[in-house]
């Protein structure tokens, strides 16, 4: 990497001589800056905590408080500002812990370092290296800033947070190593070539940063039924105060009835209902081991159609296993269980195939360890198999050689190769390894196209007997040691999958969710994978981040398919990948575990990131963490949050059929022009909203996923949709009104009143105590009715929501105290309703559980002749 605008140092330091001088390193910090990475631009606790309390929903609450307030209400202003200050503390500290990624970045970076200065060694703040200086690393320590190697002996190093690579990649003198990366294996000196802003690290830093997360649907939903609600409240209200000036009502009254309108048609508990809805969501998501970091993200998932999934890991166990070495004397088979070193091995040339295991091994670094009793893999898990394979077929521990020299792996090679005594052991992609051998190649190639179509990962194993003493070789060139050699054989891999993978990718489809590998990995290893899991489309297409077309509409249409393979991307071609998918309409789930995914991460719907083997970084800037780095995790998420939305769908048909039951009393005021006396009033609607309204919403928000929740495609449809409006104002609302209207008649006229009289304040208020009931007992029915959309209570069971029946009691506990305790009723304006009265009230529950049950029925007949139609 160059050094950017920062001045030029000298870089000509010999290794393991002097270093930088003090003085210069000095005035190189003073010109260049800090080694650290530019910190993200905060924004203030308090303008976060005020932007919760000051969203249009928000606004629109306060305006009610300050109206009720004007109207001499205090009661229902203060009511109104505790829901709306409690609703907007409990969402900033839910969101508090998000949108942190770049920040963490800084973490990567470790506190000190030793460095060679003035020709001896010198331990310094991370923060104080310069371009130029001289840094000392050994195994387990992390990169400080960009670096040269200048020396190497059996170095690795771990760039998967920047490459996406699975594997760690061998190093060797003059190689280039990344900041924030970390040595795996060996010791190594390497010299300073950037720093601090201009550092790789730096620069994913600032596309994660520069990345602003899209607003969810569940947010562009509710924003889109707050400003519906309050067209149509303040829209009514002002109908409402026009008709009562007309029938001759002072112009103070009628603000105030206007205000009571309006707090009538807001259901001030929706908001803190979708958010504890929400958590909810989250919490049974993280019993299911996915932990949710963004609290819309539960509805979200929900709506996914697109699944953007890495490889190892989530689709794998990352447990490499070799099981066939092909060579010239025919075809071995490897029957055995994780690193361990017994195998049952059947078919022909079993010498000829140590010779590949033990070459493969001297030209690898991982190995097979036992500990506690149980062999692991220590490195490269393809490495590691490759040392079980060994252990195997020699059936006791191989020999340990020094090598002489070690070309390291890279992406344009594809191969690595190590110098041991004068013989040179070469592993690699057969297609970059086998066109570089002069015989025993040909035999090869068959067998390299018919383990590739088992889904083998194929190594091919070659080797070079070079003249002379090893000291005339190893200052040689790589490009004239891998020449001339001779192919050995090949190794057949076989990263197990997860066991119900398979199935659970099924079930994806099933869901009609569209899935797509995107993995660091090369291309062949990706498409072996996916073809064994059952991920591969139809179309069989394995396309390299590099091959994608510049354009994003034509990168959109290569990519929206099921079952395509994205191999070898990089953070920059992530991010287009779901921003293309986007703009095609999809809500996208992105996986990842690296600092390189974090711009996807934030860009995509859903950001997912590993919580086993992910970087902080990732975590950070995610929405879902899985703490079981397994895919079938996600669809699971997916499922629950598929049943939040419903959820929400319930609780918000439930709102607002109350609501319609609450307006009655004013439509029937208006018609009658003033002569029917009002049956609610402005706090006894509070009371329903707040006091009996809440806990069934939120018991429905509780609701555990139906059967079939995964058994249709994602629901684009509004949470405001035709159907809820029909079962709303048409069928529930309706009957619930009616009932309230026709207890509250019941006991005003049964009293002797009529109309053009004076009525009687005590008879009043106990007919209004009566519609009161009536709502109430209504919710209590609404409740059970919307539990589904398709089903009659009794089919699902009464008992089977216990939150339900929890909050059933607590709400018939808050009629009881509405009604009986003289206080509470006095505040409210009613008083204990007559028999006849509570007679009337009850019929509240059949009646609207009886009309459900026949639009229901209705619904379901219409429905079979629409399908019997096509």
């Amino acid at each position: 990497m160059s050094l950017g605008n920062q001045p030029s140092a000298p870089l000509s330091t010999s290794p393991g001589v002097e270093g930088l001088s003090s003085e210069t390193a000095r005035e190189l910090l003073a010109s260049v800056g800090p080694n650290v990475l530019p910190a993200a631009r905060k924004v203030p606790q308090w303008r976060r905590l005020l932007a919760e309390l000051t969203h249009f929903f928000a606004l629109m609450l306060w305006a009610a408080a300050a109206l009720a307030y004007i109207g001499g209400m205090p009661q229902l202003c203060v009511a109104i500002i505790i829901v709306v200050i409690v609703n907007g503390v409990f969402a900033h500290i839910q969101q508090e812990r998000a949108q942190h990624a770049a920040e963490r970045l800084q973490n990567l970076l470790p506190a000190d370092v030793t460095v060679r200065r003035d020709g001896s060694l010198h331990t310094i703040k991370a923060s104080q290296l310069v371009p130029g200086d001289l840094v000392i690393l050994a195994a387990g320590d992390r990169l400080p800033a960009d670096i040269r190697l200048t020396s190497a002996s059996g170095c690795s190093v771990d760039e998967s947070m920047l490459t996406g690579e699975s594997a760690a990649v061998p190093k060797d003198w003059n190689d280039p190593a990344w900041g924030g990366t970390f040595l795996v294996n060996g010791e190594a000196e390497g010299l300073v070539t950037a720093t601090g802003s201009n550092t790789k690290l730096a620069a994913i830093a600032a596309l994660t940063s520069g990345t602003t997360s899209p607003p969810t649907p569940l947010t562009m939903e509710l924003r889109r039924i707050v400003r519906l609600i309050a067209f149509v409240a303040l829209s009514v209200a002002g109908v409402f105060f026009v008709v009562s000036l007309l029938v001759g009502i002072v112009w103070r009254d009628s603000f105030l009835f206007a205000i009571g309108v309006a707090v009538a048609l807001i259901p001030e508990g929706l908001l803190p209902t979708v958010t504890l809805s929400l958590a909810m969501g989250a919490q049974r998501m993280a019993e299911r081991q996915a932990l949710v970091r963004n609290l819309e993200a539960v509805e979200t998932l929900g709506s996914t159609t697109f699944i953007c999934t890495d490889k190892t890991g989530t689709l794998t166990q990352n447990r490499m296993n070799a099981v066939e070495v092909h060579t010239a004397e025919g075809l071995l088979g490897i029957q055995g269980d994780g690193y361990g070193p017994n195998a049952r091995i059947e078919g022909q040339g079993r010498d000829a195939a140590l010779t590949v295991a033990l070459s493969a091994r001297a030209a690898s670094q991982g190995r097979a360890v036992q500990r506690a009793g149980e062999w692991t893999a220590v490195g490269d898990p393809m490495e590691a198999a490759i040392d079980a394979l060994s252990r195997r077929l020699l059936g006791s521990e191989p020999g340990l050689e020094e090598p002489e020299r070690r070309f390291a792996f890279d992406a344009f090679r594809r191969r690595e190769s190590v110098l041991v005594g004068t013989t040179l052991h070469v592993k690699g992609a057969p297609e970059s390894v086998l066109p570089l051998c002069s015989h025993g190649a040909h035999e090869l190639a068959d067998a390299v196209e018919s383990m590739a179509a088992r889904g083998l990962r194929v190594i091919a194993v070659a080797r070079r007997q070079l003249p002379g003493k090893p000291a005339d070789w190893v200052n040689l060139p790589v490009e004239e040691a891998e020449r001339g050699l001779e192919a050995v054989g090949l190794i057949g891999l076989h990263d197990p999958p997860r066991q119900d993978v398979g199935d659970v990718i099924a079930a994806a489809r099933g869901a009609g969710i569209r899935v797509a590998m995107m993995t660091g990995d090369h291309p062949s290893t990706a498409g072996a994978i996916a073809r064994e899991i059952g991920l591969m489309g139809p179309d069989n297409l394995v396309v390299q981040g590099s091959d994608l077309p510049d354009d994003n509409q034509m990168l959109g249409a290569l990519l929206d398919r099921d079952g395509v393979v994205v191999s070898r991307v990089s953070p920059e071609q992530k991010l287009r990948v779901a921003k293309a998918l986007q703009a095609r309409g999809h809500v996208v789930a992105m996986t990842g575990d690296g600092v390189n995914d974090g711009p996807a991460l934030r860009q995509a719907d859903i950001g997912v990131a590993m919580g086993l083997s992910g970087t902080d970084v990732a975590r950070e800037a995610a929405d879902l963490v899985l703490l079981d780095d397994h895919f079938a995790t996600i669809v699971a998420a997916i499922e629950q949050g598929r049943a939040t939305y419903s959820n929400i769908h319930r609780f918000l048909t439930y709102h607002l059929t109350d609501n319609v039951a609450e307006l009655a009393p004013f439509v029937i005021w208006a018609l009658s022009g003033g002569q029917f006396p009002l049956a609610l009033g402005v706090l006894q609607i509070l009371a329903l909203d707040i006091g009996t309204d809440l806990l069934p919403a939120l018991a429905l928000g509780a609701e555990p996923p139906g059967k079939r929740v995964l058994q249709r495609p994602p629901e684009k449809r509004h949470l405001l949709d035709r159907r809820l409006m029909v079962r709303v104002f048409a069928v529930m609302g309706p009957t619930e009104a009616l009932i309230a209207m026709a207890a509250f008649s019941t006991v005003l006229f049964g009293s002797g009143w009529a109309r053009g009289e004076a009525w009687n304040p005590a008879v009043l208020m106990s007919a209004s105590g009566a519609a009161f009931a009536a709502v109430v007992l209504g919710q209590l029915a609404t409740a059970f009715a919307c539990r589904s959309a398709t089903a009659p209570p009794w089919k699902q069971g009464w008992f089977t929501n216990h939150l339900l029946l929890w909050a059933v009691v607590a709400e018939l506990s808050a009629l009881a105290l509405f009604i009986f305790v003289p206080a509470v009723a006095t505040i409210l304006g009613q008083a204990p309703p007559p028999a006849v009265g509570w007679l009337v009230a009850f019929t509240a529950i059949p009646g609207v559980l009886a009309v459900d049950w026949l639009y229901k029925r209705l619904r379901r007949r219409n429905n079979a002749r629409v399908e019997a139609a096509r």
